[in-house]
């Protein structure tokens, strides 16, 4: 999205993804944005929506791509979208990182590396940290092999759990919602371990040396990138 910039740029996205947009001009959860108004002819409300929609001179959206009556309307309303798929084409290869970027550069010319970062500019600790969830628990490596790691982690630097808001109750574990807040914790640790995951994702962008453990997930299109990544593949639910 920073290939984007413009003199003026905007962001909408989930409300817990806000505060990590330190890049633009202003940012709003979607949610509360009101463009899914314009699914919905009478309502009050929906003319502020189109106003607000027409003073941008561009609209870079993942939101709606897959609905066509949504794009019909904003073509019949006139409104400047450009809509882009949300997720890579399944079968591709193409790694995630590579396919977003080439969106923004059909738009924008962009030397970014496609190596997401995010600047938190913590000191690091002697500290390691391990998240053992995800989304889906096919995705997750066995409880009891990340309680093994920890052990043998603990004879030389001290362990934190941590676990996110939706995350199944792990005792001990540090729960930060705030994705920024945790962003800066996870910037202080010496190394983190975890599944395929937002949180790992996050700790990657934050340059903090990072151990992927893959089962479910394909690593060539969703593995985190960044030079302190290590991605291992355990073969479980392929």
């Amino acid at each position: 999205m920073e290939c984007l910039r413009a003199d003026y740029l905007e962001v909408w996205t989930a409300s817990a993804h806000v505060p990590l947009v330190r890049f633009a001009n202003a940012a709003r959860p979607i949610a509360s944005s009101g463009i899914d108004l314009l699914g919905i002819r009478e309502t009050s409300g929906l003319e502020r929506v189109i106003g607000e929609l027409r003073s941008f001179d561009s609209i870079v959206s993942w939101y709606g791509t897959g609905r066509e009556e949504f794009r019909e309307l904003v073509r019949e309303l006139g409104l400047p979208f450009q809509f882009f798929p949300a997720l890579p084409a399944q079968g591709s290869g193409t790694h995630a990182t590579d396919f977003y970027l080439e969106q923004a550069r059909s738009i924008a010319p962009c030397e970014c590396d496609a190596v997401p970062r995010i600047r938190c500019h913590e000191a690091r600790e002697n500290l390691a940290v391990i998240h053992p969830f995800s989304g889906s628990p096919r995705k997750n490596w066995p409880l009891e092999k990340f309680r093994g790691m920890a052990a043998k982690l603990e004879r030389v630097m001290p362990v934190r759990w941590c676990a996110g808001a939706e995350d199944p109750p792990l005792e001990g574990a540090v729960r930060i919602d705030d994705l920024w807040e945790l962003a800066r914790w996870l910037a202080r640790a010496r190394l983190y371990v975890g599944n395929d995951s937002g949180i790992t994702h996050l700790a990657a962008a934050v340059g903090t040396p990072v151990l992927a453990l893959f089962g479910a997930s394909d690593p060539r299109i969703w593995a985190p990138r960044g030079e302190n990544v290590r991605v291992a593949w355990w073969g479980g639910g392929r």
